[in-house]
């Protein structure tokens, strides 16, 4: 398997960096500076470099972070990162079926 910073980047439109928070496992996002659960503060690039520059910091985070990899957004016409595709929006909103004891969200 190889390490995500050692992987060719294919960078065809806007993307994060996306992972897991070690201490609870929530979704996060780099940001120019560190981390975020807030998809609005993540720094989205365009391209494969940029992307790149993100991704090292993050896997130099082994700390705080576990799995990070580029993720595809689009931008809104107001702006604002939106994920992509199911995968991405479904990490984002929550399960797609009730856990025991708790509540599906829609991916609708």
């Amino acid at each position: 398997m190889t390490a995500p910073q050692q992987q060719k980047l294919k960078i065809t439109g806007p993307v994060v960096v996306t992972a897991n928070r070690t201490t609870d496992g929530v979704v996060i996002y780099r940001t120019t500076d560190g981390w975020s659960a807030d998809l609005a503060a993540a720094a989205v690039v365009t391209s494969a470099r940029d992307a790149g520059v993100l991704l090292a910091a993050a896997v130099a985070d082994d700390l705080g972070a576990v799995g990070p990899y580029v993720a595809p957004v689009v931008l809104g016409p107001d702006g604002r990162a939106r994920p992509a595709n199911l995968r991405e929006r479904i990490r984002l909103i929550g399960p797609t079926v009730a856990p025991p004891g708790g509540v599906a969200v829609s991916t609708q």
